[in-house]
C-alpha cells in the first residue's frame, strides 16, 4: 500500500504543490486547512506522515502536536515554519517532532527527509510485527528477587493479573510499585490495549481533575479545543493511578462515580463517556490512617483495594542485593557506554550494611554514581563510598569526619574520570572524545588544561 501523508497548512497554494509533489512521487495524500481539521482526520485515519504547518488560524501546530501523539498509531510528524523561526521549530522537535522546514524550503530537500521519515516508520512497523511473533518471555521475571517475600509478590501478581479485579499496590517509596503495576498489565487480558499511567502527586490539584477526565472546548479560559482524559486514552486498556494517598477529596468522589458508574464526565461536559478500564493503584502512604484523618474516603479505599499487593522494603531483602545489582549494571553498561565486569566482594559488602531509606531506586541511584566514578572495571569498595555519602553533610555512613569528602573535590575528580576514559575510548583523538563527552572541542581541551592532561 502506498503511505498516507496528511498535509495541514492553511495556505491553498501550498496545500496544491504540496499534494501535487506527493501524488507524483506514489503517495496517498490528504490536506486539512487547520489543525483541528487535521485532528478530526487524524481520529478518522491512520497516516505514516504528518507534515504540519506551525502558523494556523486557531489552534497553532505546536499545541497540535501533543494532541497527535496521543494517537499512538500516527505516524512521524514534520513540521514548516516561517524564515528565522528556528526556536518555534526546536520547541516543535522536543514535543515529538521528527523534523522540521523553513519556508521557502527545496522539495527535492523535502523528499529526502519525507522518505527517511516513512523508512522509519517503516522499520517501526516490521519490529512491531516481529514481537508479536517472539514468544514472550514471563513478565513477571522483570522484578528481580529470588528471596522468599519477593517469590510471594510474583506469585500473587501471576495470580491476580488475569483477573478483571482493581489492584491496590502499597509499599514505600523506591520499592518498585510501578514496574508490579506495569507487570499486572503486561500478563493481564488487557494487555494488548493502552498502559497509562499518573502520578497523583506530580500535577497541581488545579490540573489533575483535567488530566484525569479531560475537557471540552470552552470549558474554561485555554481550552480552545476538547480533550480526553487519561480513563478515556486507557479505554480497552489498564489506567495506574500512582501516589493515590495524595488525591485531593473532591476528586476522591469523582474517582468513585467512575469506579462506580464505569463512566467519565468532561469538564465542561454534557453527557457522561461509557470507559472500560482496569484501575491498578499504588500508594506509599498508610491508607486507614488517612481515612482516620479524614483525609481519605473509606468508601473508595474499599473500591480500590479489591485485591492488594505490599512490596516490601529492600532492608526487608538482604538476598536480594546481588541479584539487583547485576541486573542494574548490565542496564549501565549499555546506557552509560562503559564495561563494568562485576562488583568486588568489599563493595557488595558496603551495599549490604546499608540501610536503604530510598530502597531500589537508592540502589540504582548509588550504582550509577559509582559506575561513573569507575569508568569501567571491577566496581570498587572505595567507588561505591564515594557514591554513598550525601553531598550535602558529607557525613553519610563515615565515623571519622576527617575522611569526608566535598562536593567540589568529588566533582572535580570525576570530570577528569570520564575525561580520561573517553580520551582512552578515542584512542586519543581529542574530536571524538569531546563528541563522546557530549562537548565542544573547545571545551573539552579547556577541561584538559585544567586537569593538566594536554601535556
Amino acid at each position: 500500500m502506498p503511505a498516507r501523508i496528511l498535509v495541514v497548512d492553511d495556505e491553498p497554494s501550498m496545500q496544491m504543490a504540496l499534494r501535487e509533489f506527493l501524488a507524483k512521487r506514489g503517495y496517498e495524500t490528504d490536506v486539512a486547512g487547520s489543525a483541528e481539521a487535521g485532528l478530526e482526520k487524524i481520529r478518522q485515519k491512520v497516516y505514516d506522515l504528518i507534515l504540519l504547518d506551525i502558523r494556523l488560524p486557531g489552534m497553532s501546530g505546536i499545541e497540535a502536536i501533543p494532541h497527535i501523539r496521543e494517537c499512538e498509531s500516527q505516524g512521524e510528524i514534520i513540521v514548516i515554519t516561517a524564515h528565522g523561526s528556528s526556536e518555534t521549530a526546536l520547541q516543535a522537535v522536543e514535543r515529538g517532532a521528527y523534523d522540521f522546514f523553513s519556508k521557502p524550503f527545496s522539495l527535492k530537500e523535502m523528499e529526502i527527509v519525507v522518505r527517511r521519515a516513512l523508512e522509519k516508520r517503516r522499520l517501526q512497523e516490521e519490529i512491531k510485527a516481529l514481537r508479536k511473533q517472539i514468544p514472550a518471555a514471563d513478565p513477571a521475571e522483570r522484578i528481580i528477587g529470588g528471596s522468599e517475600c519477593m517469590k510471594q509478590v510474583k506469585a500473587l501478581v501471576r495470580r491476580i493479573a488475569p483477573l478483571e479485579t482493581t489492584v491496590l499496590i502499597t509499599g514505600e517509596s523506591g520499592t518498585g510499585k510501578e514496574l508490579v503495576a506495569e507487570v499486572l498489565h503486561l500478563i493481564s487480558r488487557r494487555a494488548g490495549g493502552p498502559y497509562v499511567m499518573l502520578n497523583c502527586a506530580a500535577i497541581p490539584d488545579t490540573l489533575l481533575e483535567s488530566e484525569l477526565f479531560g475537557f471540552e472546548r470552552g470549558a474554561f479560559t485555554g481550552a480552545v479545543s476538547a480533550k480526553p482524559g487519561k480513563f478515556e486514552l486507557a479505554n480497552s486498556g489498564t489506567i495506574f493511578l500512582d501516589e493515590i494517598g495524595d488525591m485531593p477529596a473532591n476528586l476522591q468522589a469523582k474517582l468513585l462515580r467512575t469506579l462506580e458508574r464505569r463512566e467519565v464526565d468532561r469538564l465542561g461536559g454534557r453527557m457522561p463517556i461509557p470507559v472500560n478500564v482496569r484501575i491498578i493503584a499504588a500508594t506509599n502512604q498508610d491508607l486507614p490512617e488517612l481515612i482516620t484523618k479524614k483525609a481519605f474516603r473509606e468508601d473508595l479505599y474499599y473500591r480500590l483495594n479489591v485485591a492488594s499487593i505490599h512490596v516490601p522494603p529492600l532492608r526487608d531483602r538482604p538476598e536480594d542485593l546481588p541479584l539487583l545489582a547485576a541486573h542494574f549494571l548490565r542496564g549501565l553498561n549499555i546506557r552509560l557506554g562503559i564495561h563494568l565486569t562485576g562488583i568486588s566482594k568489599d563493595a557488595m559488602e558496603v551495599l549490604l550494611n546499608r540501610d536503604w531509606p530510598g530502597n531500589v531506586r537508592e540502589l540504582l541511584n548509588i550504582l550509577e554514581r559509582a559506575a561513573i566514578v569507575s569508568a569501567g572495571g571491577i566496581l570498587t569498595a572505595d567507588a561505591v563510598k564515594i557514591a554513598s555519602r550525601r553531598f550535602l553533610n558529607a557525613l553519610a555512613d563515615e565515623e571519622d569526619e576527617t575522611e569526608c569528602i566535598s562536593l567540589m573535590e568529588t566533582l572535580y575528580e570525576l570530570e577528569e574520570r570520564l575525561i580520561v576514559s573517553a580520551l582512552e575510548k578515542s584512542g586519543g583523538v581529542q574530536a571524538k572524545a569531546a563528541k563522546i563527552l557530549g562537548l565542544s572541542p573547545k571545551n573539552l581541551w579547556k577541561k584538559m588544561r585544567k586537569h593538566s592532561l594536554n601535556d
